[in-house]
């Protein structure tokens, strides 16, 4: 029976009377599929010349993308920075400190060998500015057993990371006959943790793959139908992976970008692939169709949410770009990339795949798999339980989303520690070795600049400030510039708390004109600059999240539930978060030490993720709904048909996430484990308690005003469709 496709009046919807027929009408994605589906061969070309140019360049992609940016541009510490790598020799934030410590004095013979040589490892690279040898009463311990030598950043911070990683090596293995040679300071710092969180991520997805691979073909139930996911992740990837090399010539790229990217372009790709080929199977099965009309009745039901989902998760991505730091923006900017290739390839190249494959997609089946339908049994079955018992079971979930997002009010947060570096690493072995040899605030020393004038009353300030325990005499900038460079070494660890007071008060109370930096500063600021932006970030992605469900569902009621559902997940999970990672639940069972606060950087960035990937789902569901509510102006079909159509794939997608997210609780560094509990904790949540039951029973309780719609909206919005005639 042929059903009215026009759209409901007053958020009603008519079926045809019996007998009557109304030609399908083939939307602008269902013609792009049936365009795919007959131009096969053009659309492969197309693809095939895309992933081979861009993909020339992803094997670039490590060594082209920079580790650092992680900063807060505008900030003091930031042009303190500028201020002194320009007219002090490099001697910056991002300088390296060579820490030689020896059981002989560094008078000894042995030892000023060892110097010589890595004075003249680091006076060989171009990167390095000013080597300053190790001072009496400076940068020599008081017991002359450690000293340090200063080489001065004549790069940018991105160009020194790389100078780590080439010369911390080599520094090291000057070590021997009871002298030890370690390379530390912020560059050292990033190229450490970069090392690590890229080594843990390898291997948590060299992990994953099994896993996924399983859940994908008992998901697809069959083997050609599960390579489909990766058909698009890789070609998404290679795609993604040389355009971020190529960008790199206009803009440092954090190697972040593609990390993460690596992960959003799996998710997605099988998210996508998972509810594409799942409806194609339903249009083609028990009905005499083509090929390519089921490719068109596919493209224009799940293609356009899948259109919609891909929207939403850009714009969630695209809030982060409210943050001026250049690690954040590019981090956003390479999963958005990754985002828009892949569903490039899921709305051509999987229908032109689709339209090849017509029947065949179901080869090397499982047994099962035949018996199949498009509409499950078990999940129409579950949709008529919540339809009998909504409160029931709307307050059970809502009690434990509640419940589980309540700790999220004493979430603390701060810039990741030395801690989350490993034991051995060359930055963690400097680090302690200074602190040991000259104090627990060494390694975070303040760098002052301040005009000369001002110099005498700025160092009589830093002496008589309780957080200091030392202060270095006066640098004059030898360039005339004005300038004055002074040291000031704090009472306490870089990451304790109370230097941030320390750090006000110096500011505060400094001559005008001075500007307080060094490698602790500049994570204070971007602390300050994170905690500063992120109620923006939330309320643009959750305004910019709820007009996209109202552009597509022009429906006020339900859109507004759907976003505040992905609120409350999201929420749920930083609260999990919070007892896991600053309380320490679980810390043994895990394998780490809790900071007592979560990661800084946390919130903003994986609050936009977690937002991204609910609205996925979300999307899936009530586009779903609102097809089946068009067609039959039931809600309680629009419900159940709902969950019995996309349940199984917001089942089987979250199965996979939560596989891949989980394997980074397994990964060594702290942040890995971060981002996996908290990412798999917030889909599990999200698909188990709000996709599969909040938002259901909402739509049981609000009826048929979840898909009303006021007249003067229905004027101005577009009108979008989710069912085929």
């Amino acid at each position: 029976m042929k059903v009215d496709l026009s759209k409901p009046t007053g958020g009603t919807a008519t079926a045809a009377p019996p007998g009557a027929a109304t030609p399908a009408r083939t939307g602008p994605l269902g013609r792009l599929g049936a365009w795919a589906a007959t131009h096969v061969k053009l659309v492969l070309v197309i693809w095939v010349a895309v992933v081979a140019v861009l993909g020339a360049f992803a094997p670039q992609v490590n060594s082209a993308l920079s580790g650092a940016g992680w900063q807060a541009d505008g900030s003091q510490s930031v042009k303190a920075r500028q201020v002194a790598q320009q007219h002090f020799g490099g001697n910056t934030s991002s300088a390296l400190q060579v820490v030689i410590s020896s059981d002989q004095p560094a008078t000894d013979p042995s030892v000023q060998r060892v110097i010589t040589r890595a004075t003249a490892l680091l006076k060989a690279d171009d990167r390095i500015d000013t080597v300053v040898p190790p001072q009496p009463g400076a940068t020599v311990s008081a017991d002359g057993h450690t000293s340090i030598v200063l080489a001065g950043a004549k790069a940018d911070t991105n160009e020194m990371v790389r100078a780590a990683d080439d010369l911390k090596g080599p520094l090291a293995a000057l070590s021997g006959n009871g002298v030890t040679v370690h390379a530390t300071g912020s560059s050292v710092l990033w190229s450490d943790f970069n090392a690590a969180n890229h080594d843990a991520m390898i291997h948590s997805e060299l992990l994953s793959w099994p896993v996924t691979l399983v859940i994908l073909v008992l998901a697809f139930g069959s083997l050609v139908a599960a390579g489909l996911p990766l058909l698009l992740t890789l070609a998404g990837l290679a795609a993604s992976a040389g355009s971020l090399v190529l960008l790199t010539q206009l803009t440092p790229i954090s190697i972040w970008a593609m990390n993460f990217a690596m992960m959003f372009a799996l998710a997605l790709g099988i998210d996508y692939a998972l509810f594409m080929v799942m409806r194609f199977r339903g249009a083609r099965m028990g009905r005499a169709r083509s090929t390519v009309d089921a490719v068109a009745e596919t493209m224009d039901t799940a293609g356009k949410a899948v259109l919609l989902s891909g929207a939403t998760v850009l714009v969630s991505l695209s809030a982060v770009m409210l943050v001026p730091s250049p690690a954040f923006r590019s981090m956003a900017g390479g999963i958005m990339l990754a985002v828009a290739f892949v569903l490039a390839a899921t709305l051509t190249l999987l229908p032109a795949v689709l339209g090849k494959l017509g029947h065949r997609v179901d080869s090397l089946a499982l047994p099962w798999v035949r018996v199949g339908e498009h509409r499950s049994p078990r999940f129409n079955a579950w949709g008529q339980r919540l339809w009998r018992r909504p409160v029931l079971y709307g307050a059970a979930a809502l009690t434990v989303l509640l419940a589980l997002a309540a700790p999220v009010i004493g979430l603390r947060t701060a810039m990741p520690s030395i801690d989350v570096l490993p034991k051995d690493a060359s930055a963690r072995a400097g680090y302690t070795a200074v602190q040991q040899a000259f104090g627990p605030g060494a390694p975070g020393t303040l760098q002052i600049v301040t005009p000369t004038g001002q110099a005498a009353a700025a160092t009589a300030q830093l002496t008589d400030t309780s957080g200091i325990a030392g202060v270095m005499p006066p640098q004059q900038a030898a360039d005339g510039s004005g300038w004055s460079l002074i040291q000031a070494v704090p009472t306490v660890d870089p990451s304790d708390p109370d230097l941030a007071g320390t750090v006000h008060t110096l500011r505060t109370d400094l001559p005008d004109g001075s500007l307080v930096g060094g490698a602790a500063v500049e994570n204070l600021d971007l602390q300050h600059l994170l905690t500063q932006k992120t109620p923006l970030v939330i309320g643009v992605v959750l305004v910019l999240g709820f007009a996209l469900l109202l552009l597509a569902l022009q429906a006020p009621l339900i859109s507004a539930l759907g976003t505040l559902a992905s609120l409350l997940s999201t929420g749920a999970a930083f609260g999990t978060a919070r007892l896991i990672f600053q309380d320490g639940h679980g810390a043994g069972l895990l394998g780490f030490t809790p900071q007592g606060f979560l990661d800084g950087w946390a919130p903003v960035f994986f609050f936009a993720m977690i937002f991204a990937i609910a609205m996925d789902y979300t999307v899936f569901l009530l586009a779903s709904a609102k097809e089946h509510y068009e067609r039959s102006g039931d809600p309680r079909e629009a419900m159940t048909g709902a969950l019995a159509h996309s349940g199984r794939v917001i089942f089987a997608a979250a199965a996979v996430m939560v596989a891949v997210f989980f394997t980074f609780a397994l990964s060594g560094p702290l942040p890995p484990k971060e981002m996996g509990i908290v990412l798999g904790i917030a889909v599990l949540l999200d698909a188990a308690l709000v996709r599969l039951i909040l938002l259901p029973v909402l739509l049981r309780l609000t009826g048929r005003a979840a898909w009303w719609s006021p007249s003067w909206l229905r004027r101005i919005l577009p009108d979008i469709h989710f069912s085929h005639g």
